[in-house]
């Protein structure tokens, strides 16, 4: 008798209401009422079915790279979604700052990724690329002279 291994699917809202309360990746702090989130492919690190990098068969997350310099894409790949070491795509976008946002919006629109994160991920990207400039130098003031 052969044994098959059959993959359980299930649905991306029930899996977000297993682990909406209870999972590794949430900070709760008191007085706010919206946990945050520190997993993966969370663009806002807001707790929120739509922005869970976890649930969703494509998420999109973008990353600083380890030089400083540009930013790294972080995708799911529909397809081999039963697969995480295979469902992950890094690609670095270090060719200046409106060439590689205009690459991330091509390549979020061509392949079809999420429509509703496409803002965000822009603003993510923008933010850390704001993120490496050195900050502006302090102009020293003369002190008063007294007369």
């Amino acid at each position: 008798m052969c044994a098959f291994r059959s993959a359980v699917k299930m649905s991306s809202h029930l899996n977000w209401m297993i682990i909406r309360n209870n999972n590794a990746f949430l900070l709760k702090k008191r007085n706010i009422s919206k946990p945050f989130s520190t997993e993966s492919n969370n663009l806002t690190n807001l707790s929120s079915y739509r922005y869970s990098g976890l649930v969703h068969r494509k998420s999109v997350g973008i990353v600083d790279t380890p030089d400083k310099k540009g930013f790294t894409v972080v995708y799911k790949k529909a397809k081999s979604v039963n697969k995480p070491a295979k469902a992950t795509v890094r690609r670095t976008m270090k060719a200046g700052a409106r060439r590689s946002l205009h690459k991330l919006r091509t390549l979020l629109t061509a392949n079809k990724y999420r429509v509703d994160l496409n803002k965000v991920a822009l603003r993510r990207a923008s933010a850390v690329l704001r993120s490496q400039k050195p900050l502006p130098a302090k102009k020293i003031r003369a002190p008063k002279k007294a007369d």
